[in-house]
């Protein structure tokens, strides 16, 4: 028994009672550079509540989020049935985390995993996707006694050292190596070039994001299909990683099931958390899972001291139960077709509107130079500054004109991506279609208000240059 009680310890209150100092403190002990980032694009509205797909900011306004925390809330922010899972547990008084000892809860959530990919037999728990992918690395070594990793440009797997070694951005590698030898580079897409990297017999692993996630770039009909029939050839262990587009957000439970592809081993994240408890899974074929805990001696040869922490596998098997009673893969196979066609629709009406492109709720909306002189001149010297920032053109009125939060698709990117909660309605895709119609329209309006704020972009960016 706790000797007493800590009835004011209310950190609900705390966040009231301080809350018009979020910039400050995150100024002074966190990172000062996003602080002024938001700043300077004017997105530092306070948000104070979140409901669904749905924010609301500290003047009471409503705003539809369409990146919900990089594709984490699948199921929408604060769902109630989320709650009452975790309050269960709080209110259980579980032997949580006992070391020797093994979870039910855990037991349970990776059966449900697994009966939605019955392909698979094993599952490994982790607290964060970025360890999901350092699992794969390690198991995938262990299993089949090669060194080398392949992954595909333009992918993105994570921050930590494994992980940052198999993201080719410089923007993120840049200043931290060196990085975990013996991976290599292949391009999305090129099958030829992933077979002469296979055909060395010293891939442990393939990895890649069956649609990728920076600039939502989308494999060719043939790519997974035959990546999948190399990694079989040579003895290749194939990795999926649906950290952001499994879990129902293209339409199906995984992202692969477009393309009929199984692979060995299937990483999930994110939206499993339910938005609340961070946990990551790593799904495997038995064969894999048994060489590398093959003894009792090495029954603990990897392992994660939280990961399989009750609070997590209760938002995970809430998660599960949450998208099957709303149907919300079904949701976003409907709403995702519903957006696709609407926004595809205004491509003829706009020069500088080239492609939407994704499945389900994963959407990249891509923009590109003009023909017309007038437009290209504004293109040019938006380009010229900082490539990619034209887009900033699109999402900062979205955010400040139409209440939707959206981003660009990766750095240097002419894409603008759509990772919205399964729970968007058709109102929603209404008020987003109305939103792109109207703020698109008026890119196209050189001189106007809109260029106003692209000469302040570049200003900024200049300044930063200097």
């Amino acid at each position: 028994m706790y000797p007493m009680v800590y009835s004011n310890l209310d950190v609900s209150e705390m966040f009231v009672n301080r809350e018009a100092e979020r910039s400050a403190l995150h100024t002074r002990y966190l990172n000062e550079q996003l602080v002024r980032v938001l700043k300077t694009i004017g997105y530092d509205v306070g948000f104070k509540r979140g409901e669904g797909q749905y924010l609301f900011d500290r003047e009471g306004a409503r705003y539809l989020d369409l990146l919900s925390g990089f594709g984490v809330f699948a199921v929408g922010r604060n769902h109630p049935a989320l709650r009452q899972a975790l309050k269960s547990v709080l209110d259980a008084d579980l032997p949580n985390l006992v070391q020797m000892d093994v979870s039910t809860l855990a037991g349970i959530l990776a059966e449900r995993l697994l009966a939605r990919v019955p392909y698979l037999e094993k599952v490994f728990f982790a607290n964060s996707g970025t360890e999901c992918v350092e699992a794969a690395i390690k198991f995938a070594r262990g299993a089949t006694g090669r060194q080398g990793i392949v992954y595909c440009d333009h992918g993105y797997h994570g921050l930590t050292y494994g992980s940052l070694s198999l993201t080719a951005d410089e923007n993120f590698r840049g200043g931290f190596g060196p990085l975990l030898p013996n991976c290599s580079v292949v391009p999305f897409n090129a099958l030829a070039a992933l077979e002469r990297a296979l055909s060395t017999r010293q891939v442990a692993a393939f990895i890649v994001e069956p649609i990728q996630g920076k600039g939502v770039n989308m494999p060719d009909d043939d790519f997974l299909p035959g990546a999948a029939a190399l990694c079989r050839r040579y003895g290749t262990i194939m990795v999926a990683d649906e950290i952001q587009s499994g879990m129902g957000r293209t339409g199906k439970f995984l992202a692969v099931e477009h393309w009929n592809v199984e692979p060995d081993m299937v990483l999930l994240s994110k939206s499993l958390s339910g938005g609340h408890v961070p946990v990551g899974a790593v799904l495997t074929r038995k064969s894999i899972f048994d060489k590398i805990f093959n003894r009792m001696d090495r029954a603990v040869v990897h392992g994660s001291t939280f990961a399989k922490n009750d609070l997590a596998m209760a938002a995970g098997i809430a998660t599960l139960e949450v998208m099957e009673a709303e149907k919300l893969i079904e949701n976003a196979a409907r709403r995702g077709e519903q957006l696709i066609s609407a926004l595809s629709a205004m491509i003829p009406r706009y020069e500088m509107f080239k492609e939407v492109r994704g499945k389900g709720l994963m959407i990249g909306v891509e923009f590109g130079p003009p023909k017309s002189l007038r437009l290209k001149a504004a293109w040019s010297l938006l380009e010229s500054a900082n490539k990619g920032l034209f887009c900033q053109l699109i999402t900062v009125p979205l955010f400040k004109d139409h209440k939707i939060l959206t981003q660009v698709a990766g750095h240097g990117s002419h894409t603008v991506k759509l990772l919205p909660s399964l729970t968007v309605t058709d109102d929603d895709c209404k008020w987003i279609e109305s939103a792109f119609d109207t703020t698109i329209a008026a890119s196209h309006q050189v001189p106007g208000a809109i260029w106003s704020l692209g000469k302040t972009l570049v200003d900024n960016a200049v300044r930063k240059s200097a």
